[in-house]
């Protein structure tokens, strides 16, 4: 659970997480709020970077911190509270089913609980990283996730930033590693998104220009507007 100033969701998101999990791990990324401090009262394992380093390496910190442990598979989930706990059994039960090695939320089956740029940004990413995987994937920027480690570890992930959920599913998607997505809830996080639009749209372009899987038109992408509803 990379978090960065989230004291106010992170102690209920962390009890409610483990009442399905055996481990719950933080990663506090240079907040400076109490966000440690309530995640380990709740009882989380907090692994604290001292100074912030963005989503991606507090990301990729966290996975390789349960691979370390022993673990095989990681959730994860945003601390903000957009992502339901209740909504762990659908992902988990998805893993069993499909033997996916990265299994996503999709919440654009009822993206009208998005604001409207963040839906309008989300389906234009989602396209474009869908047309250049070859394979559809409705809610690209979705972070609640169900990861394979021993996969997850073969893979060379460098972004730092948001760009991570993006580069995830294109490092999968090229070496042949099967994704699926399943609906789940919909949650505003009741306060404002500590993504930067300008600042990180910046980013996501510089990282898409650089990532070397070919691209096609996304007008190639067979089935779109029947997989993407409003």
């Amino acid at each position: 659970m990379p978090c960065r100033n989230e004291a106010r969701t992170v102690k209920a998101l962390v009890r409610s997480v483990r009442t399905f999990l055996p481990l719950v791990l933080v990663v506090n990324d240079g907040s400076t709020d109490s966000t440690a401090a309530e995640a380990a009262e709740a009882g989380a394992r907090v692994l604290t970077l001292e100074r912030n380093q963005g989503k991606g390496a507090a990301v990729r910190a966290g996975l390789s911190q349960a691979r370390a442990a022993g673990y095989t598979w990681a959730v994860l989930m945003d601390g903000d509270g957009q992502h339901d706990p209740q909504d762990l059994p659908i992902l988990l039960k998805e893993v069993e089913d499909s033997g996916a090695a990265l299994v996503v939320g999709d919440r654009m089956h009822s993206a009208r609980k998005m604001s409207w740029l963040r839906r309008q940004t989300n389906r234009w990413m989602s396209r474009w990283i869908s047309a250049r995987a070859g394979q559809v994937f409705p809610d690209s920027q979705c972070g609640y996730r169900v990861v394979n480690l021993a996969a997850w570890s073969r893979l060379r992930l460098e972004t730092n930033h948001f760009e991570v959920e993006s580069e995830m599913l294109l490092a999968f998607a090229r070496r042949d590693l099967r994704v699926r997505f399943v609906p789940i809830r919909t949650i505003s996080p009741g306060r404002p998104s500590q993504i930067h639009p300008l600042v990180d749209a910046w980013r996501w372009l510089r990282w898409w220009r650089g990532s070397t899987i070919p691209i096609t038109s996304p007008n190639n992408t067979e089935a779109w507007a029947e997989t993407v509803t409003s």
